[in-house]
């Protein structure tokens, strides 16, 4: 056996949900040569795991990393938490394909404005496979920033010459490499695209296997309707639908879990359907009244109209202001929030269902981030696992590998198995953990030893390597572009 690598002695949680086994993995040439019980040769190179967990890389399904790749490309916030692979372009925005020095809202979440210079989705793929990250990439591109690009004047429907440009524009970026599209018509950019606009836009996804995912238009009281328009949208199209940070927001919504979850098994027996979820009671993005007067507590991520709010709760800054909460909101505005509006109950419950993935959703940008952005994959570990027992070992790891993998289309990986690409996480199941916090929530998560991505050694349990041999991934079957 010639192998770059073989680690010895260590308990292997394969990804499918199965119970571990002791064994040994031998990675050759990016991939995994073998796994189980076999003699490493003499000489060879070795790592004794200490008995402790082996898993495959975690796959975060739900990210706005987009910029951060290239801003950041050691991509520290995850591959410290044993990501390897991130999701990106989610809730309608991706950065391409954009060119522009100044974007609406939600589009600023995605980074400086000087990062939107990416005429077509291929010019950003291009990008990132000539200055690969450390963390591989599954890209989808934004309904929002379709209508952005193409439109005068995004508080309308579609015409159909600019239903027509956006389906151009969403066929090319499918063709250098996208999984699918998302869309957020929760924000007001699409907040005024009928169903029938959505449809005729991503009329290219058809016969691709491609991924619809989608921040609802409501998240509270009319969550179901939104849902039901969702399931349509994936019927017309082919899609497979993904429901992104499935919550239920405001405490008349709490519980309703149960209503929505029994709505999504009932769907996946008909058409391809799942979710993601993070583990946190709180939800994150721009500053928005109805979300403020919804939520138990706001506390502000950052502010360009009033940047001492930073880091404090906005009743506070609401007070010190002395104005009323739309004054308050105008005064802060541009801004991005926090919002407590989940119930723990609601959380734990979406995580039990079969089909939930893990998604951080985290903001990479904000001065004083959610700390999802670097604890949510440890923070499952450490607290639905090892603490509550809601989820065993196998399964949550599951959730973050091997069902990722399938749900969007990943033949080689997300699996331990020969001939898979070795991404790799190696963690001590008794200390992992998230120390990431909202009052201190830039901090890198413990318990985590050492993580791989494509065979190359990214973090080292105390800090990222500095090698960067993340893939920008295409769908199985992707035609090349054009």
């Amino acid at each position: 056996m010639q192998a770059d690598l073989i680690i010895t002695n260590a308990l292997i949680v394969d990804g499918s949900g199965g119970a571990p086994v002791r064994g040994n993995l031998a990675i050759q040439d990016q991939r995994i040569l073998a796994v189980g019980e076999f003699q490493p040769p003499a000489g060879a190179n070795t790592r004794d795991a200490g008995g402790k967990v082996l898993a495959p890389g975690f796959i975060d399904s739900h990210t706005h990393d987009d910029g951060y790749l290239l801003a950041h490309p050691d991509m520290t916030p995850k591959v410290s938490q044993g990501i390897t692979t991130v999701v990106t372009g989610n809730c309608g925005i991706s950065l391409a394909p954009l060119v522009r020095d100044a974007v609406p809202q939600p589009l600023d979440l995605l980074g400086p404005p000087g990062l939107f210079r990416f005429a077509t989705f291929a010019d950003w793929v291009a990008h990132l496979q000539a200055q690969p990250a450390a963390t591989n990439v599954i890209a989808l591109v934004g309904h929002t920033t379709l209508r952005v690009a193409v439109m005068d004047d995004t508080a309308r429907a579609a015409t159909p010459r600019e239903r027509e440009a956006m389906a151009g524009l969403l066929d090319e970026a499918m063709r250098a490499g996208a999984f699918g599209v998302s869309t957020g018509t929760f924000y007001p950019p699409a907040a005024a695209a009928p169903t029938d606009e959505i449809i005729d836009v991503c009329a290219p996804l058809a016969g691709r296997g491609a991924i619809y995912a989608t921040h609802l238009r409501d998240e509270a009281d009319h969550i179901v309707p939104a849902m039901e328009e969702a399931l349509e949208i994936g019927r017309a199209t082919g899609a497979r639908v993904v429901f992104s940070h499935h919550k239920l927001a405001g405490e008349r919504n709490h519980g309703r879990s149960r209503e929505t979850l029994e709505l999504i098994t009932r769907a996946a027996a008909r058409q391809p359907v799942c979710l993601d979820c993070h583990p946190y009671p709180a939800t994150s993005t721009m500053l928005r009244l109805d979300r403020a007067r919804l939520a138990s507590r706001t506390l502000i991520t950052w502010s360009k109209g009033y940047p001492a709010a930073t880091g404090r709760d906005f009743s506070e800054v609401q007070a010190e202001l002395g104005l009323d909460d739309e004054a308050a909101l105008a005064r802060l505005a541009p801004a991005g929030a926090i919002y407590f509006l989940m119930s723990p109950d609601d959380v734990t419950r979406i995580f039990q269902h079969p089909l939930t993935m893990v998604g951080s959703d985290g903001l990479p940008f904000d001065p004083h981030p959610h700390p999802r952005q670097w604890g949510t994959f440890t923070r499952v570990l450490r607290r639905l696992v090892r603490e509550e027992g809601t989820l065993s070992l196998p399964a949550a790891i599951h959730r973050m590998t091997g069902l990722a993998a399938s749900q969007y289309g990943l033949a080689d990986r997300g699996l331990l198995k020969a001939g898979h690409y070795a991404d790799l996480v190696l963690l001590d199941p008794d200390t992992v953990a998230d120390l990431a916090t909202f009052a201190e929530p830039v901090r890198r998560s413990e318990g985590i030893e050492a993580v791989w991505v494509n065979g190359t050694l990214v973090w080292n349990g105390r800090a990222a390597s500095g090698a960067r041999p993340g893939q920008v991934l295409r769908p199985a079957g992707a035609r090349a572009a054009a």
